[in-house]
């Protein structure tokens, strides 16, 4: 395939800095450690720690100057390597071309006339990097021991392409030639840049991401360095914190979920070429061909000669596509912001409230999302802002009023208020919420849209400015959308229009038109747990939460059983639903960073 050679690591007198004893350099892993692995600032503190851990990271970077693998050249001069490859492997190569969209990066320009739905491209199992892959590869010897490889297959994965990266004889050597060098992600963003974020709700993401990426290098520093299993390790010698970054970064703005070879779970993956495809609106096209092995896409709409080919990366917001992916997409139809909203525990009525919010499947305390089109609150957030707001009275007709069981199927409905008094209070708090979140911003929408306008900002302040503007501008329409419901349902109070009554024989009416509002309310994914926590500490921080949330549920079914004077059998929980893991789609969750 040529050029295998054209790779080297650089050394001192390729702009290294003085050689650093060992020891030293353990000392400030250890350090690092050390500070990446204490508790959790306290609220406000977050971007002291930011800086303090950017400090340790900057000066173990820059004591690594020059001992980096890198390859010589551009990412153009291996393309042709990587799609004569592709060809080798039986991966179709006809109808594309990898080219340079500017602005948009590298991605695939087709080379005919492409149809809607026709399949153009299919890349075999054998050229995936995966987990399995890597536990077949030098890697195994290590991941068959070290508990976090076995639970984080995106780390594991990283490890992969850092050990065939080193190997001049990889077999992935073509595809792996032809990553960028670097990154967009915020991981690669100098300290100013990350700062025009403060007060973003993506900020909080962004440090803990960077934090969880140097505590990943430092243990795993301490682990290539220790550890007999990784003796043979081409990385002893040379790991290196941009190494680290360089290949998390790969994989989070890469990795899919594709099924095994038995079919029966799913496992992470590298797909070469398919990764090239950039993103646009539309529906997943991509599945995974189980009988011929093969990961599959066809074309999301008609292609002409010379158009760039585009796929569906999934339903993600602005937030998560800079995070993990790198970019802002500026029509992004499913953008959204967080918004975490809770029952407080000292409330009178937590207890009933938490009640009827078990009964849908809700916890007393969520984070849910504001978004940007019509209507900007999901069912599941209009359910919770509805019992949140309830009076005592409500919470009893809803507990023990006639149909209680089944009003609670109503909850979700835009079509059935509990109250025209409820609707306006909460309308009120939508509008209220949000109007404080935007006052939490350093800058208004106004000069945020000035300051996008000079030509000098570096790439990555203009996505964060992006980001910042757009988080604004979800909340403005929150707040408008909740003063104009406010102010409808108080014309009806006035007027003194009859409430719409649930009638139980009319089962159509308890689905709104949008496809996430059907009921019973049933929330598929509460709160991810953080990028790269130890996987010790997660199981066991996920096992507290879960006994903690059983012992609540216990004791507020008590206190309402209490306060109501309830004889029978203990109160309905609801159920949460999880969502299935199809093994024939590889889009649902795509790049995406786990860690």
């Amino acid at each position: 395939m040529g050029k295998k050679s054209r790779v080297k690591t650089q050394k001192s007198g390729t702009g290294a800095s003085a050689v650093v004893s060992p020891k030293e350099m353990m000392n400030l892993i250890s350090e690092l450690l050390q500070k990446c692995s204490s508790a959790a600032p306290s609220t406000g503190k977050e971007w002291e720690e930011y800086i303090q851990i950017k400090g340790l990271v900057e000066k173990i970077r820059k004591k690594q100057k020059g001992m980096s693998i890198v390859f010589e050249g551009s990412r153009d001069d291996y393309y042709p390597d990587l799609m004569s490859w592709a060809q080798e492997n039986r991966a179709s190569c006809d109808g594309f071309t990898v080219t340079n969209f500017g602005t948009e990066g590298y991605g695939l320009r087709a080379t005919r006339d492409i149809k809607a739905d026709e399949l153009f491209l299919w890349i075999p199992r054998k050229m995936l990097m995966t987990v399995e892959s890597a536990q077949n590869s030098i890697l195994g010897p290590l991941y068959s021991q070290d508990r976090i490889l076995q639970a984080m297959g995106n780390v594991t994965l990283a490890f992969h392409l850092l050990c065939e990266r080193s190997n001049p004889a990889s077999f992935w050597l073509p595809y792996i030639r032809s990553l960028p060098q670097e990154y967009d992600t915020p991981l690669y963003y100098q300290q100013d840049e990350v700062q025009l974020l403060l007060g973003t709700q993506a900020v909080l993401d962004i440090l803990s991401q960077y934090k969880n990426t140097a505590r990943q290098y430092a243990y795993f520093y301490k682990l290539v360095q220790t550890h007999p299993a990784a003796s043979k390790l081409p990385l002893k010698d040379n790991f290196t914190f941009d190494d680290y970054r360089w290949a998390v970064s790969s994989v989070m703005t890469r990795q899919n979920q594709i099924p095994t070879e038995d079919g029966s779970r799913v496992t992470l993956a590298l797909i070469p070429l398919w990764d090239m495809c950039n993103h646009t609106n539309g529906l997943i096209t991509t599945g995974y061909n189980l009988e011929d092995d093969r990961c599959e896409c066809v074309a999301l709409q008609d292609y002409k000669e010379n158009e760039q080919i585009y796929i569906f990366y999934g339903t993600r917001s602005n937030a998560e596509f800079v995070i993990h992916n790198g970019f802002f997409f500026q029509d992004n139809a499913h953008d959204r912001v967080k918004i975490k909203l809770g029952v407080s525990k000292s409330e009178r009525l937590y207890a009933m409230k938490a009640e009827v919010l078990a009964r849908a499947g809700i916890p007393a305390s969520c984070i849910f999302a504001l978004h940007c089109n019509e209507p900007p609150i999901s069912a599941q957030l209009l359910a919770f802002l509805r019992v949140f707001c309830m009076t005592e009275e409500e919470l009893k007709d809803y507990l023990l009023g006639d149909r209680a069981i089944n009003k609670i199927f109503t909850l979700g409905n835009s079509e059935f208020p509990v109250s025209w008094e409820n609707e306006i209070k909460l309308w009120t708090f939508l509008e209220t919420r949000a109007a404080l979140l935007l006052k939490t911003y350093k800058t208004t929408s106004e000069e945020d849209r000035s300051m996008l306008e000079k030509p000098d900002l570096s790439l990555h302040s203009r996505v964060a400015i992006q980001l910042r503007l757009a988080e604004k501008q979800i909340l403005e329409k929150a707040s408008a959308s909740g003063r104009a419901k406010r102010l409808h349902f108080q014309k009806k109070l006035e007027e003194g229009a009859p409430l719409p009554l649930y009638e139980e024989n009319d089962i159509a009416l308890l689905e709104n038109t949008d496809a996430d509002a059907k009921l019973p309310i049933i929330l598929r994914k509460l709160e991810e747990v953080e990028e790269g926590q130890e996987i010790q500490k997660a199981m066991y921080e996920m096992g507290m939460e879960a006994n903690g949330q059983e012992e609540d549920q216990e004791k507020v079914s008590r206190d309402v059983n209490s306060a109501l004077d309830l004889i029978g059998s203990s109160t309905q929980k609801g159920q949460r639903e999880v969502a299935n893991l199809s093994a024939s789609r590889t889009e649902d969750n795509p790049k995406e960073n786990s860690e």
